[in-house]
């Protein structure tokens, strides 16, 4: 049996390109590299686009960045993986939505071209130049594909709906309460 075929190549190079550019912006939010402000910065940066408490935010949005980005590019735990930066993706969208679709305007097209290549990641998997395949897919089952995204699904839900209420309320002049 031959090592790989083109399309191992490619899902490497899409696994190696999407998630060294997830990983970065993950190190900018959480250590401050590559022109990050590090925590501090970003949880002041997230609590003014509506994602309390800011700190918070910023630490569970660098950590699907940059973990969910390093998982991708070497190919461990694909289905994770990608569902976690899909779902930061995602969060990211939301805060861009209101200006349309096109980067150069503000809007949403990088964050939803990075996180719909990672979730096409997850679900074709890594191909045979990856970790996953190394260690006999381990994790990498077929039934994690749907359990990754349903439980991304239910905590970007939940997270993305309490920065709409957030900013609704703040719209409407109404008081933040400490504590949903």
């Amino acid at each position: 049996m031959k090592c790989c075929d083109r399309r191992d190549v490619g899902l490497l190079l899409l696994r190696l390109g999407t998630g060294g550019v997830l990983a970065a912006h993950g190190a900018q939010k959480l250590l401050g590299w590559f022109g990050g402000g590090g925590l501090g910065e970003t949880g002041r940066a997230m609590e003014a686009m509506g994602y309390a408490p800011g700190r918070a935010s910023a630490t569970a949005a660098g950590l699907a960045e940059a973990g969910g980005g390093t998982l991708l590019a070497l190919g461990l735990a694909t289905p994770a993986a990608g569902a976690a930066a899909a779902g930061a993706m995602a969060g990211a969208a939301a805060v861009h939505a209101p200006n349309g679709f096109f980067a150069q305007a503000g809007g949403y097209e990088y964050a939803a071209s990075l996180g719909l290549t990672a979730a096409g990641l997850a679900v074709s998997g890594p191909g045979r130049l990856s970790l996953d395949h190394a260690l006999g897919h381990a994790v990498n089952r077929n039934w994690m594909v749907p359990a990754a995204f349903a439980v991304t699904a239910a905590a970007t839900t939940v997270v993305v709906g309490a920065r709409n209420r957030r900013l609704r309320r703040a719209a409407e002049g109404q008081q933040e309460p400490l504590f949903e």
